[in-house]
């Protein structure tokens, strides 16, 4: 079983006055591992790359086993990404920039857009009133009554309803909840859409953002179209699409059950504005995800999830160290490669047993005490 302790009540049960203190002496950027990581990722990206071409002439099959090395460097830049999108990898605001926008035309996510989403998502996390919704199309649509004109919330989350609101929402809405909370629309169609469609479209911009965050996702889709274009030229659309879409397919597919790994467990943490902590919202709503060695060396530490919600700007190679050098930090949902796939029948919150539950059990007894669903819910 995942090692998960009751939930607790304060701060002070989960850590010391002085964390910020503690926490601080690990945010500091290193130019020699940086310069590595950046070397490392693309270097082997491209590599790998040109070895799927050259696999082609040996079968399909080998070009497809290595897919999934490529796409393991692909999750590796977009944390580099997501580190310059934090201002953590480089000390210099500008390299964040052009390393963190040199990285989106591997990933193909706008680096400016998807740092605004992103700082929202942290920024709101854990608060009932304002949990995000998926950026693809269907939540985007579905989840839409959630959000109050002008109000910003996270988008890029996993969809998550209370169980109230569920028993209480109109059948069409209750179906497109199904769907998007199935696991095969999780982490097989969803990871598709948000690359072909959501990331393409600043479908979840603000009117409020106006610092080229739309713009962003306009000239990486540009540059997106250059440098495919340039590839089925050389390639072949054939070709092309049997080496991108698979690697697209696997690293979209590994994003979205990272992320919803890290957030959506069964003692996660949701809480109304007036008792909201920050500091709870990142040891209790986020896990430490105990990957295998290789797969925390692709996934850039990101595993370590609840220390980087603690402070975003502690870079993903120093991570590790201030995990296991503060026991504190050790004492939070840690959930291993194996038991984190149960987590996957979690559908529902629960506010009265804080927890985040199964349709079967959330339902159960409960159907016979909602009020008729209401055609503007």
């Amino acid at each position: 079983m995942a090692t998960i302790a009751s939930p607790p009540a304060s701060e002070s049960q989960v850590a010391p006055h002085n964390w910020r203190q503690i926490v601080a002496s690990y945010q500091h950027p290193d130019l020699r591992h940086g310069l590595w990581q950046v070397l490392t990722s693309f270097s082997g990206f491209f590599l790998l790359l040109v070895a799927m071409y050259q696999s082609l002439a040996v079968g399909w099959w080998l070009t497809l086993l290595l897919a999934f090395p490529t796409a393991g460097f692909v999750i590796r830049i977009f944390i580099i990404q997501h580190d310059c999108g934090h201002g953590s990898f480089w000390a210099s605001r500008r390299a964040n920039e052009l390393t963190g926008t040199l990285c989106s035309l591997c990933t193909g996510v706008a680096f400016r857009y998807w740092r605004r989403r992103h700082a929202v998502h942290h920024a709101t996390h854990g608060l009932l009133e304002k949990r995000g919704r998926a950026n693809h199309p269907v939540a985007v649509w579905a989840a839409r009554p959630l959000h109050a004109p002008g109000e910003e919330r996270a988008t890029g989350d996993v969809w998550t309803m209370t169980i109230e609101e569920y028993l209480q929402a109109p059948t069409w809405k209750r179906l497109a909840y199904r769907a998007c909370r199935h696991p095969l629309f999780l982490f097989a169609v969803e990871p598709m859409l948000n690359f072909l469609v959501a990331e393409r479209l600043p479908l979840a911009a603000s009117p409020a953002w106006r610092r080229g965050e739309r713009a962003s996702v306009w000239l990486t889709d540009l540059a997106l179209v250059a440098i495919y274009g340039g590839a089925i030229a050389l390639w072949g659309l054939g070709t092309f699409l049997t080496i991108v879409l698979p690697v697209a397919f696997l690293a979209g597919g590994a994003a979205v059950w990272i992320f919803y790994v890290q957030h959506q467990f069964e003692n996660s943490y949701w809480e109304d504005d007036s008792r909201w902590s920050f500091t709870l919202a990142a040891l209790r709503g986020s896990s430490y995800f105990k990957l295998p060695g290789l797969l925390r060396w692709f996934s850039g530490n990101i595993g370590y999830h609840h220390i980087h919600h603690l402070s975003p700007i502690i870079p993903n190679y120093r991570l590790q160290a201030c995990h296991e050098e503060n026991h504190f930090l050790q004492q939070v949902t840690t959930l291993s490669l194996r038991e984190s796939f149960r987590t996957a029948s979690l559908a529902l919150w629960d506010p009265q047993t804080q927890r985040l539950v199964s349709f079967r059990e959330g339902l159960a007894g409960r159907s016979g005490r909602s009020s008729a669903p209401s055609a503007s819910a």
